[in-house]
């Protein structure tokens, strides 16, 4: 993380908002293979300050600040044309959590949402957060 030695150069800086953690977002979902990309067609991807009090209650979060992401929907393996999903699948990007980890982490934002975005993505294709660890861990 860079230091600032220089008070005066963090007088003009804001907060990263909804829109630029999009724009990240959007970055990093350009970067997926295209056959990745392909298996998220009709994906629908959001970025909210804050996940709502029923989404809370549901994970069984202590506060809000402890779901970065969400994945909300039927997971590829588990469609079937029989039952037609009637919303499409969601990845949820939480912005004020995402940047309260990055504000206490030694870790470009960029790749915070990028690991979020990509932790949600397999959800989507029906990994478990077990699975998703596994796969991260291999991949260190």
């Amino acid at each position: 993380m860079a230091k600032f030695t220089d008070p005066h150069a963090l007088k003009g800086m804001v907060s990263p908002s909804l829109g630029d953690i999009e724009s990240l977002a959007e970055e990093a979902y350009a970067r997926l293979p295209e056959h990745f990309r392909a298996l998220c067609e009709g994906l629908v991807i959001r970025v909210e300050d804050f996940p709502t009090e029923e989404v809370l209650e549901t994970m069984q979060a202590e506060t809000e600040f402890d779901l970065l992401g969400l994945f909300q929907g039927v997971g590829l393996p588990f469609q079937s044309e029989s039952a037609p999903q009637v919303v499409p699948n969601m990845i949820w990007l939480y912005r004020r959590p995402i940047l309260d980890y990055w504000a206490e982490h030694e870790e470009a934002l960029g790749a915070i949402v990028t690991h979020v975005l990509v932790h949600e993505i397999g959800h989507h294709f029906g990994l478990s957060d077990d699975d998703i660890d596994k796969i991260e861990a291999a991949a260190d």
